[in-house]
């Protein structure tokens, strides 16, 4: 319940926000929207989604609303986005930009995960391997640290610039904002997973960037972190049987705020899921043993968990020929497609061959004992009191090894389980790479499930915000999605702009469909080169990189001069150089795929038109998404209608999101895609879009 202390403080909150920010103009949406996330986040266990278009100014509502409770009940607010730009938006503008209005104090931590940030022990490491190299040193250390390929002249100076920085206290340790460029092969040399951390045994613990950031985490009244993380910490085991508040504070004495909401069914899915690649497995259980061997050397114990050291090699030898056993198995049953670029063999509705799945119930149970095993060991080794520079590195790759058991164990739990009656089966399935290894994948194929157990059972009060949550204000399948509990207050809020005058949506006159690729991306060429002003500011949309190379590959070389395509150059430098070149009157337009279809801030000139050329329907073979429509198909409900024309359709919606940042913009948006004209579920896609002015070409 909302008590009007509460109340008051909101109102007395908005009026500062009114009088203090320049410029600033109220809406009506802006104000309901405080007041329902007010409500939602004073009431025990209060769940609300809120869709609040571009311009609704929503995260200072949900800041007004989401502090003044939280500080009334004495919890803490935690606020979880999708990307780092927002996050950074939030704790270096709108948060202080917030506190200072008000004359409120608060304490503010960014919340990452620990590969976000620097590793001393890793970078110092990194560092010694090169000098070590050059100096013809070898050692123990050598054979746990090497390099996946030799390392470039580029990796070197930023190596050495990285840890010169960081040594003078010039960075902080943030990956994010690290001082060099840090390439693919670097990062992971210079970064830690949980396993590879020993924590207070680590000789650079009070020196670790992450661990900072832990102890401003406990201490913070509101926490902007990532929803990875926030999920991750969700989905741990808690104390007295509940779930998080290992890594973050505990769900009961926190106020949940995701921004970007929509991205939370995916990620979450992708937390439960797992892959065994069969060849690096019985590698890496190789090398295991050679680490074993010297855990057990350098502890001089007989026995470790229970086990003699040749015992423990035994179990891995089991473990091995088990693996090795299943990959026979599926090469015999399976025989892929040499045609297929990513073959993949998947069961229906989540069933394997039995063989398969008895070779996994072998494979579940040796697993779960090497697991056992060597958190034994492991422990043996970080409780040294004496084992010097050896026993430090020597915890790190154990900890690694015991994620990588982790993560199969998980792998095989799924294969040889059974799934429940009334609930989606698991996704369970196999794929070839383009080097002939075999990798066995399983994930749950909702979100739902484990949401419900894990955040609106015990989150003591939760917002999910975003500007495209629903079909047209229809939030069923946002709801199914996520499992909303059947309480949850929905809300789809009007877009502030007056988008009938300011936009304009064309469906011209295509001849061809999409699934006529070669055709479609013929005319989309001609489409392109004919009538999109090249002397202005675009973005082109495709659901596909073969179709945005292939539209490429048939423009005019005068036009190809004037795209910046997506995967040229990182994102951030693309749109740079994209309004650099605006800016200088030249023109330029962006090719992009859905990752700019969402994110993309390009107010004004920057971009005058949006062309999508094609409705943004899923993969049809994804098997995490095959396997749901197969469930629902089972239960005779129609997974196209309920699941891929709703998501299509938001996702439709965010990409004309684009083009509308500002009440003077002004524009167009042109779909190439004739489907929303010629198919019966056009006209709902068209319908639950923006009110945008419509202008749909005849075909003759």
């Amino acid at each position: 319940m909302l008590a009007d202390s509460t109340k008051d403080a909101i109102r007395a909150a908005y009026a500062r926000l009114k009088e203090g920010l320049p410029g600033f103009r109220a809406r009506a949406s802006q104000g309901r929207m405080i007041a329902e996330v007010a409500k939602a986040l004073a009431s025990a266990g209060g769940v609300a989604v809120i869709e609040a278009p571009t311009g609704t100014g929503k995260s200072m509502a949900y800041l007004i609303a989401g502090h003044e409770v939280a500080r009334f009940q004495k919890k803490k607010l935690l606020i979880a986005t999708a990307t780092v730009a927002l996050q950074e938006q939030l704790v270096q503008r709108d948060i202080p930009l917030y506190l200072q209005l008000n004359e409120r104090e608060a304490k503010v931590a960014l919340a990452k995960g620990r590969g976000r940030y620097l590793c001393p022990r890793n970078l110092l490491m990194a560092a010694n391997s090169i000098h070590d190299a050059q100096m013809g040193l070898a050692g123990f250390e050598a054979d746990l640290l090497l390099w996946s390929k030799p390392p470039q002249p580029r990796d070197k100076q930023s190596l050495a610039k990285l840890r010169d920085a960081f040594d003078r206290g010039e960075w902080n340790g943030d990956m994010d904002s690290a001082p060099e460029p840090v390439s693919d092969l670097l990062r992971p040399m210079i970064t830690t997973s949980a396993g590879g951390c020993t924590g207070r045994k680590c000789g650079q613990f009070m020196n670790c960037p992450f661990f900072a950031a832990r102890r401003a985490v406990d201490d913070a009244d509101i926490i902007v972190a990532n929803q990875d993380l926030v999920l991750a910490d969700l989905t741990m085991p808690g104390d007295d049987d509940s779930w998080g508040g290992v890594i973050l504070p505990r769900p009961d004495e926190t106020l949940y705020i995701f921004d970007e909401g929509h991205h939370v069914p995916g990620k979450a899915i992708d937390r439960g899921a797992a892959e065994v690649f069969m060849t690096a497995t019985v590698r890496q259980l190789s090398r295991l043993g050679r680490q074993v061997h010297a855990a057990y050397s350098l502890t001089d114990k007989e026995r470790l968990g229970k086990l003699a050291l040749d015992q423990g090699d035994e179990k891995l030898q089991e473990l091995s020929n088990t693996l090795e056993e299943l990959e026979k198995d599926i090469r015999l049953a399976w025989l892929p497609d040499p045609a297929e670029a990513e073959p993949m063999y998947r069961g229906s509705l989540g069933q394997l061959p039995e063989p398969w799945v008895e070779h996994a119930r072998m494979l579940d149970l040796l697993t779960g004992e090497v697991q056992r095993w060597l958190t034994a060991v492991r422990r043996a080794v970080v409780e040294m009191t004496d084992g010097g520079p050896t026993q430090e590195a020597l915890s790190r790759e154990l900890g690694i090894a015991l994620e990588r058991i982790g993560r199969q164990a998980a792998c095989w739990r799924a294969w040889s389980g059974d799934d429940p009656d009334n609930a989606p089966p698991l996704a369970r399935w196999v794929t070839q790479g383009a080097d002939q290894q075999l990798v066995c994948h399983a994930s749950a194929v909702s979100a739902a499930g484990l949401l419900r157990n894990v955040l609106w059972n015990n989150a003591s009060g939760v917002v999910m915000t975003s500007a495209t949550l629903s079909a047209g204000g229809n939030f069923r399948g946002f709801a199914d999605a996520v499992g909303l509990p059947d309480d949850a207050v929905t809300l789809s809020l009007p877009s502030p702009f007056d988008l009938a005058t300011q936009a304009r949506l064309e469906v011209p006159a295509m001849h061809t469909l999409p699934d006529a690729r070669e055709a479609h991306a013929e005319e989309i060429s001609t489409w392109l080169a004919d009538h999109l002003d090249w002397d202005a500011g675009n973005l082109v949309l495709f659901t596909s990189r073969a179709k945005l190379d292939r539209v490429l590959q048939k423009l005019p070389i005068a036009q190809v001069r004037k795209v910046r395509a997506q995967g040229s150059l990182g994102k951030s430098q693309l749109v740079a150089e994209h309004c650099a070149d605006i800016e200088a009157g030249k023109g330029s337009t962006l090719f992009g795929l859905a990752s700019f279809g969402e994110g993309l801030d390009l107010p004004g000139k920057f971009c005058e038109t949006v062309v999508i050329t094609q409705l943004p329907f899923a993969v049809p073979t994804d098997p995490v998404g095959a396997t749901y429509a197969e469930w629902l198909e089972s239960r005779g409900r129609n997974p196209f209608i309920e699941v891929s024309v709703p998501e299509a359709t938001r996702l439709l919606t965010q990409y004309c999101g684009r083009l509308i940042r500002s009440e003077t913009d002004h524009g167009r948006i042109v779909l190439l895609d004739r489907r929303v004209v010629t198919k019966r579920y056009g006209s709902g896609m068209l319908r639950a879009l923006p009110p945008f002015e419509r202008v749909i070409e005849r075909t003759a």
